[in-house]
This record gives structure tokens, C-alpha cells and sequence, in this order.
């Protein structure tokens, strides 16, 4: 099977923290699954003042729209090129969705982040969520651009190379690692760094570190944008002790993150 990525864009991925797929998966496969997003938001998409809220979260997406536009050939190789062939589990769900609309007020959730990926003490507390050195439970962060997304359509703000220090910051935390919220707050004193936009046509896929420090934005375009970011999960998580030579672009990127 033809490879989706080129030694470049690897060479980009363990340096910047992220790869831009376009057309991922196809502008039909999008229509249909905003089609379903837009019955479940009780608005109306051609009336502007039906849209009263700046952003608006909707659940879980399994439809086979959402299932196919993530199980592309062109992603399961990329899958395979960064995480390893045979480690990481087919994605069945798009997660949640944060839908954005524009709006002079903001959205309230705008920070710096990096995503959790396993629970603490109480699973139900999600705020309590943790991340670790070795990226437990998460091997990918994506985000699947559903709509055209430019620079006024709150693009996903993207830290370019703050995976490396996010390894740095979590190792002296061990296997137990920091909650979302501490890792964040170890970050904010560190020396800030590049910033990109996640903009792209519907269908465009972000492929980035577990780690990558990402933030979002008011809407100040004109129409609503849809993006999703669901995990991809590992099936055999990075081994600590395996040779060098066998690390995948994951466990390249957090190797000198931690040799910086």
C-alpha cells in the first residue's frame, strides 16, 4: 500500500508536534455527517439568530458517516507511520463535538491545553484526568476539520514544537503523571513558542502528538465551524525499555523532548 507521509513530513511530525493531511476523507462524507450535527443543535442553519451561543458541545458520534471519514486508507497508513503498524485501534467514534458559531462573547474555554488520557482516583472527575511521560491511553490527537475552516472560523490555536517540552515537564512525575490542569500551569512559565492556525478545507485532518499544547479561539467568520478531536487509542503502548530502532515518531518525539 502507498504511504501517506514522506520522510519529510515525519522528520516534521517529531519536530513540530503535528502533520496537516488534506483531504483525508471526502467534502460528501463531511455534507453528511454536518447534516446530523446540525439536527442535533435545535438551530436553524439558515437563520443567524437562531445561533445564541458562541460554542455548543454535542456528544458522541458512532453514525458511519463519523466511523468512515476516520478509517480512510490515506489515515490508516499515516496511523501505521506514526504509531507503528499493528498498535493502535481503529477509531469508532468521533467523540464530542464543540461547535462553534460566531459571536462577539466568548466561548470560555480558550486555554492552553494538552489533553488527558486516563483517569485518576475518580474516573467520573474528568478534571482529574492525567497525562504521563510514556502517553498512557492516547497515542494520537486529532482533529477533523467537518466544515472549511480560515483564519477567522476559530481555528485550533496549535504550540508549534510544545510536545518536546511537555516530556520534559511530565518525567520527573513518572507513571502517576500531572492532571491536564498541572501540566498546563508548568507550561505557562516556559518560554513561548511558535503558534500556528489549524485552518483547512472540510476534510482536512490534523495528525498530532499526544502532547501537543493547543488552544481554542472565539469565532469571528461567518459561519459555524465543525471539528472534532477524538484519541487514537494504542493497542501496545510504548515500551520503555525496547531499542531505540524500534521507536515509532510517538516515542521518537518524547525521546528528545526528554534528551532537550
Amino acid at each position: 500500500m502507498e504511504t501517506t507521509l514522506d520522510i519529510q513530513h515525519i522528520e516534521q511530525f517529531i519536530r513540530d508536534g503535528f502533520v496537516r493531511i488534506g483531504n483525508a476523507f471526502s467534502p460528501e462524507l463531511a455534507r453528511e455527517a454536518r447534516a446530523i450535527l446540525w439536527n442535533d443543535l435545535g438551530c436553524d442553519p439558515g437563520n443567524q439568530a437562531t445561533w445564541t451561543r458562541p460554542v455548543v458541545r454535542l456528544g458522541m458520534y458512532s453514525q458511519e458517516p463519523f466511523v468512515q471519514a476516520a478509517n480512510t486508507p490515506v489515515l490508516h497508513s499515516a496511523f501505521d507511520q506514526l504509531v507503528g503498524k499493528d498498535r493502535w485501534i481503529p477509531c469508532r467514534s468521533m467523540g464530542t463535538f464543540p461547535v462553534r458559531f460566531p459571536s462577539p462573547d466568548s466561548p470560555g474555554d480558550t486555554g492552553w491545553h494538552v489533553d488527558a488520557s486516563f483517569p485518576g482516583d475518580d474516573p467520573s472527575d474528568y478534571f482529574k484526568w492525567r497525562i504521563n511521560v510514556w502517553s498512557k491511553g492516547r497515542a494520537l490527537l486529532m482533529l477533523f476539520l467537518f466544515s472549511d475552516v480560515g483564519e477567522r472560523d476559530a481555528p485550533t490555536r496549535i504550540s508549534v514544537g510544545s510536545h518536546l517540552d511537555a516530556a520534559k515537564v511530565l518525567a520527573p512525575a513518572g507513571d502517576a503523571g500531572l492532571s491536564a490542569m498541572e501540566l498546563a500551569s508548568a507550561m505557562v512559565a516556559l518560554p513561548q513558542r511558535n503558534e500556528v492556525l489549524a485552518t483547512g478545507k472540510a476534510g482536512t485532518v490534523y495528525l498530532c502528538h499526544p502532547f501537543l499544547l493547543h488552544a481554542a479561539q472565539p469565532h469571528r467568520g461567518a459561519e459555524p465551524r465543525f471539528l472534532a478531536q477524538p484519541p487514537l487509542f494504542w493497542k501496545r503502548e510504548f515500551e520503555i525499555g525496547q531499542p531505540e530502532s524500534d521507536d515509532s515518531p510517538v516515542e521518537k518525539a518524547i525521546r528528545l523532548g526528554l534528551a532537550m
